[in-house]
């Protein structure tokens, strides 16, 4: 693939054109404000865009077959049911929209990187460094090994070669290295109004810095000899990671307009005109159920009634006749969709205090495993906006036995499934990437009641991995190939068990 955005590629076309075009003389006073130059493209205005889409990537419907396959969603029973996906008959086109959207993103933010190393500006830098992990992590858990070294020197590698994803994951923990110490410098006056995302609080950005250094070796969790003992140092001495209140969210100003909307509202909840803005999204009958069946009381914020009115009600992924149509399933609730203007999440605090339960339980991180796994489940209703969310949440961990931690068991392993249970559940619709790696990693689901109901499938498990895009096979053909065949059941991801 081309490793440049085309927004960028056709800025630098106007930008050579106009310097090469024309040679100013002396007399010359004409200056069009309006023409792209190096100099009025600066990483101040590249990095509010650039953030915004990276919590637009979080909000994307290219992941909506992962909560399919996770038991979250299903479609309704109005449309025909997609047989690549519910059959796991996962082709080279599958994932290409992914792959190609998060290179877009990760492009502007190398950009940013550039341009503001350039200038002397390394908290901008480090920003852009931080939210680049994140991206750079999701593509290496879904796909493997990937263009990373060479992705974006487009003058000296047309062709970018792949790197080991073991690879990159050490030069993320590397790269968040530098972040944090850029985090810890003199920030410009500018940043403050150009930080979209926490608003130029340096120490919540180093926190998510932090964050992500304990999903980077969570991940590794089950890697045979890894010993995180370095990487959990820096996150101790450098704060810790984000808690209750800390999620590191995105809103350049949404508004009810067509394109200004909040990201997973413009997906998931109702456009402008106050239609439904994703009739196919449906609540999943695997879910439902479980939710259902203990009393949780965050179904309502995940789900909506029917338009038809009775209850949440949900659709068997895969069944090709006999779901309840739109009118009678329900769409996406007010937890996640509540308002056009709603800040965006590219990290929930809920998910970093899970990160941080199962490091305490596993021996990484100090602190009481149950204490910190309870708040996380706390927080997840507090993020969700059930009523009386504290005293809602007390009651479920009190009185649910998937919650309970009397029954977590007394190993670290035992532990760590059992919050990673109530993770997944946390992570419906929000994060359905963190509850598949998950899986793959700790095979915590207890039945496969979320497998898809397609007699058609090909496989009673999901997918290990997604196959690497055609637009690969088509422009980078010899690196792409060098990978070898890549079988999405046995081909598995270097951190998987």
């Amino acid at each position: 693939m081309n490793y440049a955005s085309k927004r960028f590629f056709l800025i630098a076309l106007t930008a050579t054109v106009a310097f090469a075009g024309c040679k100013k003389n002396f007399l010359d006073v004409n200056d069009d404000p309006n023409r792209v130059t190096n100099t009025n493209i600066t990483p101040e205005l590249i990095f509010p865009q650039a953030a915004n889409a990276v919590g637009a990537r979080a909000a994307s419907g290219n992941f909506r077959f992962l909560n399919n396959w996770l038991g979250y969603w299903s479609a309704s029973g109005s449309f025909a049911i997609d047989q690549t996906e519910t059959t796991y008959n996962a082709d080279f086109t599958f994932g290409d929209a992914i792959w190609q959207n998060h290179y877009g993103v990760l492009f502007d933010l190398n950009q940013v990187q550039t341009l503001s190393r350039a200038k002397g500006d390394s908290v901008l830098a480090g920003a852009s460094m931080i939210l680049s992990v994140k991206l750079w992590q999701e593509l290496v858990d879904l796909f493997g090994d990937i263009p990373y070294s060479q992705a974006f020197n487009n003058d000296q590698y047309r062709q970018p070669a792949y790197d080991k994803a073991k690879d990159v994951y050490v030069s993320l923990q590397r790269k968040l290295d530098t972040a944090v110490t850029y985090m810890k410098g003199s920030a410009r006056t500018t940043f403050s109004t150009v930080d979209i995302v926490n608003g130029g609080n340096q120490t919540k950005w180093i926190k998510f810095a932090n964050t992500l250094r304990l999903r980077l070796i969570i991940r590794q969790s089950e890697v045979s000899g890894f010993n995180p003992a370095s990487e959990t140092a820096k996150i101790i001495a450098d704060g810790g990671v984000l808690h209750a209140g800390e999620s590191v969210t995105v809103n350049p100003g949404y508004v009810n307009s067509a394109n200004k909307q909040s990201p997973f509202y413009a997906n998931y909840g109702l456009t402008p005109t106050g239609a439904e803005a994703s009739t196919v999204t449906r609540a999943n009958t695997y879910f439902v159920n479980l939710l259902n069946n203990t009393s949780d009381p965050r179904l309502s914020r995940f789900f909506k009634a029917p338009t038809a009115g009775g209850a949440i009600t949900g659709t068997t992924y895969g069944l090709a006749q006999g779901n309840p149509d739109g009118a009678h399933s329900s769409g996406i609730g007010p937890g996640l969709a509540n308002n056009a203007a709603q800040a965006q999440w590219i990290y929930p605090s809920f998910e970093s205090m899970f990160l941080e339960a199962e490091a305490i339980a596993r021996g990484w991180l100090p602190g009481n495993a149950q204490t910190a796994y309870e708040n996380a489940v706390r927080e997840s209703f507090v993020w969700l906006g059930v009523p009386n969310a504290t005293t809602a949440a007390n009651t479920y961990l009190a009185n649910t036995a998937i919650a309970n931690w009397a029954n977590a068991g007394s190993t670290p392993a035992s532990q760590a499934k059992f919050i990673v249970y109530q993770k997944y559940i946390a992570l419906a619709g929000i994060d359905p990437l963190e509850a598949y790696s998950d899986q793959r990693r700790l095979r915590f689901l207890p039945d496969n009641g979320y497998i898809s109901a397609n007699p058609n499938k090909i496989s009673t498990t999901l997918p290990v991995r997604l196959p690497y895009p055609q637009s690969e096979y088509t422009t980078n053909s010899a690196n792409v190939n060098a990978e070898g065949t890549i079988n999405i059941f046995t081909s598995k991801i270097f951190w998987q068990p």
